[in-house]
């Protein structure tokens, strides 16, 4: 399904816009059932790193060293895994989604795990890094990218897929599941008095924008459980929804912190909505013939140019053989089982083929 849903009100028991410190299995555990519209989680790597590694002048990249990321094998980051997504999909609304971010070394293991759990994956998008760190050693591909897996809490749950916004930031093209963003970098990377980076794995903010512009709408609850230097918390603010994190290192804390008091909500919230047509007023394409904007007797023609019908009284359509509505005759001209007719029709403009959606459109802005 490809539902937007409406927002819904909010629990007074919700720490909205806060950070929570400690573990984020006990902190999740600690909030009401089925109270969080989002969880986007970048979880721990397990990058099973045996060494440094340096680069060919013998300078040492900054790889993932932290404790955070070590574990005692795969068992024990299994168990890890299992446990805090136990505790985020009690707290996940029954139309709500979750999305994950890992790395090969993860994201399989992962992966496995949200399905024992119920969870229903509804894509894997593969985030392409236009400027991926090289392989120094040469022994390997160059990795290039990371994969994340989106995923509603059932197979029956009408979660948000806001498709029209996405086609929007897409340059009116259907969104692809392969997203080139580059690496965090200029002033975007937070960096600390040294400066040194604050968090090794920061992510883009254009990655979580597309993330919660997609799956929330406006005043919906974005829960992420490793806040890190606070990235999804920045996006959702300034895009109207609200937030929840949970960290445990005081210095992502603060950098999170500092972060937020400076990021600022977009003003206008009508700028935040992208129409949806499923919810525009129905036009009938006989209004069309009655407005005067097509008239009975015209031609109109498929965007190859192959078929062809003409514009009756009524509103319908007939050609050489096949007489309907524009959905009945684009479809039997075609053979096909359906057909959008509002899409596959064209009338001409000054020697160009337009869809006739074009004039839908127009009949809907007077009704405005």
């Amino acid at each position: 399904m490809m539902n937007t849903k409406q927002s819904s009100n909010k629990s007074p028991q919700l720490p909205l816009n806060r950070i929570l410190v400690g573990d984020c299995i006990e902190q999740m555990n600690s909030l009401p059932a089925e109270s969080v519209d989002l969880i986007f989680a970048d979880p721990p790597y397990n990058l099973q790193l045996s060494g440094d590694l340096h680069r060919p002048n013998n300078t040492k990249v900054e790889g993932v060293e932290e404790d955070w990321d070590k574990f005692d094998g795969f068992a024990a980051y299994d168990r890890f895994t299992h446990s805090w997504l136990t505790a985020a999909k009690r707290i996940l609304k029954k139309d709500g989604s979750l999305w994950v971010i890992g790395s090969y070394h993860n994201i399989y293991r992962v992966g496995a795990t949200l399905q024992d759990l119920g969870y229903w994956i509804l894509n894997d998008v593969i985030w392409v890094k236009t400027n991926p760190m090289p392989n120094f050693r040469g022994k390997r591909f160059t990795n290039a990218h990371e994969s994340m897996i989106w995923c509603s809490k059932s197979k029956d749950a009408r979660y948000t897929f806001n498709y029209e916004a996405m086609k929007a930031l897409n340059d009116d093209l259907q969104m692809r599941s392969d997203w080139v963003i580059p690496l965090c970098t200029g002033h975007e990377r937070l960096k600390n008095g040294d400066g040194q980076k604050v968090h090794p794995t920061q992510k883009p903010e254009a990655i979580l924008h597309r993330i919660i512009l997609s799956s929330t709408n406006a005043g919906d609850v974005v829960l992420d459980p490793f806040f890190g230097t606070g990235t999804s918390g920045a996006v959702a603010k300034k895009l109207h929804r609200n937030f929840i994190g949970i960290e445990r290192d005081e210095a992502y804390i603060a950098a999170a912190k500092a972060r937020l008091a400076r990021t600022r909500p977009v003003e206008e919230g009508s700028l935040l909505e992208t129409p949806s047509k499923r919810k525009e007023p129905r036009v009938p394409f006989g209004w069309l013939v009655e407005r005067g904007l097509l008239n009975t007797g015209d031609v109109l023609t498929s965007p190859c140019r192959k078929w062809s019908a003409k514009v009756r009284a009524d509103g319908t359509l007939i050609s050489s053989d096949h007489q309907g509505s524009i959905h009945q005759v684009g479809a039997a001209v075609q053979n096909a089982p359906s057909c959008n007719g509002w899409s596959f029709w064209c009338y001409n403009v000054e020697g160009k083929i337009v869809p006739i959606d074009a004039l839908r459109t127009q009949v809907r802005a007077e009704l405005h």
